[in-house]
């Protein structure tokens, strides 16, 4: 299991990420308050002791709370975005000249680590926000993911006011 050391570049245009971060950035209070380093326990198990060494699972954590703290649409759309945001480079433990892992790393932690792990490792860190005062608890993500729903299940739960009636051309393809 590999693990990330963020370090300052010593040539990267003289760039301080610490100081391009503005005081009041939420990062910067969530980076003080949150302790994430716990995960890299919790998954060891999950981890061989040969071969490549992989993204440190505190970024892959980051990375998946930064999903959810700014509702990026997907994971490839978030590691498009992080090159780009100082503020995320630095939250990650990045600098300007670091490579960002592929989108890829990210779904292979999922199926690594496994669903319930995941869902263990959100609730917690959100917790963790709550007890000290960083979120309200009140915002409600859900994950958009197709599942397989029996079909009386869908249809009982299907807002009829909601569905629209198909224009009187259109062609109905019964189920």
């Amino acid at each position: 299991m590999g693990i990330h050391e963020g370090q300052k570049e010593l040539f990267s245009y003289e760039v301080n990420l610490d100081r391009r971060v503005r005081r009041d950035n939420p990062l910067r209070a969530i980076r003080e308050q949150i302790d994430f380093t716990w995960v890299r326990h919790e998954v060891a198990p999950h981890y061989g002791y040969n071969g490549n060494e992989s993204v440190d699972p505190v970024v892959v954590l980051k990375l998946l709370f930064l999903l959810f703290l700014d509702n990026v649409k997907s994971e490839r759309e978030l590691m498009r975005i992080v090159p780009e945001r100082l503020d995320y480079l630095w939250f990650l433990g990045y600098g300007l000249d670091d490579e960002i892992p592929d989108h890829s790393v990210l779904s292979k932690a999922r199926a690594r680590w496994g669903r319930d792990t995941f869902e263990r490792f959100f609730v917690r860190t959100v917790a963790q926000c709550v007890t000290l005062g960083l979120d309200d608890g009140k915002k409600t993500h859900m994950d958009s993911s197709l599942e397989a729903i029996p079909k009386p299940h869908w249809r009982a739960n299907t807002n009829k006011q909601s569905a629209r009636r198909p224009d009187k051309d259109a062609r109905v393809v019964p189920t």
